[in-house]
């Protein structure tokens, strides 16, 4: 499993400051042009997919920077126009682009050549664990000398970055403070639109999103039967370290017999960027890999699980919009808030029960999927939270933040 931390990163980037120096000398006589660039960290998906498709449908001209050959591939099978990010090419169409939209960070696109663009930062989640400038992770050196000096050099390199975002949209107010401290931004550049990556959770029927959601889990996870329920584990990024919640030989027996029990599947969603193995030491089929290398974007996927298991992802908010019941299972709280931290308390998100083993969230997992006035009741819940951080439930987000672009470009242009 692929694994990241915020201090190799950080290390990477300094010793990348001369290419960065080099790129902005070639966007100061590089003309900016209409066409709008589009990159995802996490692949052909997200936030900016769904803006490229309504730019796309408007008459823009987009094209998207590919990571890698997968992707680029994924891409195409998109009807995207793509091409290698760290390229020549990927230089010369992001340093042409009049619109740049990522969903991670700059370097969603080529990050030498960004200066200059309407930068339109869409992120990938509202934030649970606290990020960017509020939190020490971002600055954290990895093999550098932990001195004030090198720290310095971090923060101004990323409140550089932070500076280039032209419009940030936020779900909420609630999560707009939390975005205009994180990304030390103006207010005048955080507009509330609702995000993007979940206009999929809000649009059409809900039946036929359930269907179309558990036809997808089929395809990529394998077939199970109609009745069977679907469990989703999504562990959250712990900066590179492994997952505490691993389970043992004997917490594995134990969550396979509560499945066979249950007719229920766990499908395991870790992190793309995290340390862990999740496979059972003994043949089954009631726990399935649901990793980002089988499917890229787990949102549109959603409506079809019954039950969400996770710890401090975002996805908690994103679960009250199919609503989904969630059960937290934290292990590592205390150390997590130590380190990492939250906005606002843990348990206003997670409830005041949360499970600190697998034989608790078991006990709870398996007491929700046995009686149906306690997955309502959990449902019921997560709307109540999702109703707190999501403004908007109409799936038009993407379109709100394309008029929102429009208008700051405009706005650049000195038009009213």
């Amino acid at each position: 499993m692929a694994s990241f931390s915020f201090g190799a990163g950080n290390a990477a980037k300094i010793a990348r400051i001369p290419l960065y120096a080099l790129g902005r000398l070639g966007t100061l006589v590089i003309p900016r042009g209409s066409t709008w660039a589009f990159g995802c960290g996490a692949g052909v998906g997200d936030g900016p997919l769904a803006v490229q498709r309504i730019a796309a449908a408007d008459g823009r001209r987009t094209v998207w920077l590919a990571a890698t050959a997968d992707e680029a591939r994924a891409a195409r099978v998109a009807g995207l126009r793509v091409v290698p990010r760290l390229s020549w090419r990927g230089y010369w169409e992001t340093a042409r682009a009049g619109v740049l939209v990522v969903g991670f960070g700059t370097g969603d696109v080529n990050p030498y050549a960004v200066s200059g663009g309407l930068l339109v930062q869409l992120w990938h989640g509202i934030p649970l664990k606290r990020i960017g400038l509020d939190s020490a992770e971002t600055l954290r050196t990895g093999a550098l000398p932990d001195v004030p000096l090198v720290r310095g050099a971090i923060r101004l390199l990323y409140r550089a970055a932070q500076r280039r975002i032209a419009l940030l949209p936020a779900a909420s107010h609630l999560v707009r403070g939390r975005l205009e401290s994180a990304f030390g931004l103006p207010d005048d550049r955080i507009v509330v639109t609702g995000e993007p990556r979940v206009d999929v959770l809000s649009a059409g029927d809900p039946g036929e999103r359930r269907r179309g959601a558990r036809a997808l889990l089929a395809r990529v996870a394998g077939g199970f039967r109609s009745t069977t329920r679907l469990v989703l584990y999504a562990p959250t990024w712990r900066d590179g370290a492994p997952d505490p919640a691993v389970p043992s030989t004997g917490e594995w027996r134990a969550i396979v017999d509560m499945l066979d029990r249950r007719d229920a599947l766990l499908l395991v969603r870790s992190h793309r960027l995290g340390a862990g193995s999740y496979t059972p030491p003994f043949p089954t089929d009631r726990v399935r890999d649901l990793g980002a290398d089988r499917l890229r974007d787990i949102t549109a996927a959603l409506p079809g699980v019954d039950v969400l298991v996770t710890d401090y992802s975002s996805l908690v908010y994103d679960a009250g919009l199919v609503p989904l019941p969630v059960i937290a299972l934290a292990p590592d709280l205390e150390e997590y808030r130590a380190r990492r931290g939250f906005y606002g308390r843990y348990e206003d998100a997670a409830g005041d029960d949360a499970a600190r083993t697998w034989a608790d969230a078991l006990a709870r997992l398996d007491a929700v999927l046995g009686d149906p006035a306690l997955l309502a009741e959990g449902a019921a819940r997560s709307a109540r939270l999702s109703a707190r951080v999501h403004a908007f439930r109409d799936g038009g987000n993407a379109r709100r933040v394309y008029a929102a672009i429009q208008a700051r470009a405009a706005r650049r242009r000195g038009r009213p």
